[in-house]
Parts: structure tokens; sequence; C-alpha cells
């Protein structure tokens, strides 16, 4: 499934142990704690780009002391993956979303982030998954029709590579921060969903929405994390214990297929 991101290639990757390789000769190690870095040097505009090791650790944290467990248990209701499913995770993080449905359901999952702190976290916490560094943005190095289930969980949102490497009957999962998400600490947000569904309508059609919602007393140490972990908080004074919402808008797509 997966294809060389060597500009100009994107042949086939074949695995020989712990290495990946093209017909064309480039070739891919897998890392040791089992995930693979196709990040090329021109996909990425800093040095260490995407999510610090900081924030996928503060993110870590919050995910096992279960803040986020009710967020994560609306999204498995409103998806109702399967076992036969073969799910991409775009922009998977630490891999807590994917790595956690696929333990529960079985099915084939892959993850895919630009942030090799995250990545590498969700390989050594998720070995069953397949992790790959890579910028989504530019191209998702997957062959097309790979998937029946893509998710992009509060992440950037590449539509026409999605459309491409999901199954004409698969569905494509976009969870967006809902207005009163961290409202606590970064003020009332705007409604998202309109902008979202018209960003899409190229290529995709919506076929159900929901809100997922929880709050959570979280001591001072627990602040600072959603604090590390998150953009433009509101808030600069020192973190203090507070009741934080947690609110994510899910659309739920369907491709759109092509005239006859």
């Amino acid at each position: 499934m997966l294809l060389c991101p060597v500009r100009g290639c994107q042949l086939a990757l074949y695995r020989n142990q712990r290495r990946l390789f093209c017909a064309s000769g480039h070739s891919f190690d897998l890392a040791r704690s089992g995930y693979i870095n196709l990040l090329q040097p021109q996909d990425r505009r800093s040095s260490e780009p995407g999510d610090s090791a900081a924030a996928v650790a503060a993110r870590r944290r919050l995910h096992d002391r279960g803040v986020t467990t009710p967020i994560l248990r609306g999204i498995a209701d409103f998806l109702n993956p399967v076992a036969s499913d073969v799910v991409l995770d775009a922009g998977c993080g630490d891999g807590f979303h994917l790595g956690t449905l696929a333990s529960e359901t079985g099915f084939d999952a892959h993850g895919i982030d630009i942030s090799i702190p995250a990545v590498d976290a969700a390989a050594r916490r998720y070995p069953g998954c397949e992790w790959i560094v890579a910028n989504a943005d530019r191209i998702i190095p997957y062959a097309a029709d790979s998937f029946s289930i893509v998710m992009s969980i509060t992440a950037r949102m590449n539509t026409s590579e999605f459309h491409r490497v999901l199954k004409n009957d698969g569905r494509l999962l976009v969870a967006i921060p809902a207005p009163d998400d961290l409202i606590e600490l970064r003020g009332k947000g705007r409604d998202r969903i309109e902008r979202t569904v018209e960003s899409f309508a190229t290529h995709f059609t919506l076929d159900s929405q929901t809100r997922s919602t929880t709050t959570a007393d979280l001591d001072i140490a627990a602040v600072e994390d959603v604090l590390l972990s998150i953009y433009r908080p509101l808030q600069s004074q020192p973190a203090q214990a507070t009741r934080v919402t947690f609110s994510l808008d899910l659309l739920l797509f369907k491709p759109t297929l092509p005239a006859n």
C-alpha cells in the first residue's frame, strides 16, 4: 500500500526485514521503535516540524488521566468501525484515537503525522498499527483506494488526497473543535461546520454530523498540560485549577463518485 515519497517516483514500496525500498532504488529504514520515516527534506518547513516532544508528552498525560476518553467514545459510537475496516488517521499525533480504536475493534490501522516525537510515541504505545512520518499536506504516501475509513481529528485536511486514498464506498470522519471547545482557556470559538463542509464539497458529501462534549475538573498540572498541547491559548497568566470543556463537532462524509 505504501508509495515512495520521493518527488516524481511514487512507486510501490516493498519491505525487507527493517528496510523499505522501491524499484528505483530509494530505500527507507524502520526506526527502532517501529515507525517509518518517509518525510522528505523539502517537505519540512522547519528542522522539527509538527508537535514538539513537550506537547506530545502533555497530550499523552491527559489521555492517560482519562480526560479525553468521553470524546473518544463519542467518536467510536458515531463512526462504528468494524474489524474488516482499513483505517487511516491523517494527523494521528501520539496515536491515541487510532491505536485505542484498533485495539478494541481489530481493524487494520495506519497513522501518519509530520511530527517525529508524536509518531515515535504512537509506535511505542501501539505497536500493532503502522505509523508513518510524512507531510500529508503534500501527499499521503499510500496507493489509491487503500482505505475504507479516513480520519482527520483536529488536524490539517488534504481534501484531494483523502479522496484519492479512500475507497468509493468508504467514509471520511472529520473532527473539528466546536465553539465551546476549551472555552475556559481560549475563549468562545467560531462554528467551523459550514466552512468545513464547503471545503470538502468538490470531493465529498456530508452524510451525518454530531457533537461530542465532555467537561473535566483539572488540577493545575493538568491545565498546564492542556495549555502545552494546544495552540493560541487565551490566558498567559499561570495556570489555575478549573473545569475545562472539551468539545468536537464530528462530520461524516461520503466520497462524491465521478459522473458516468
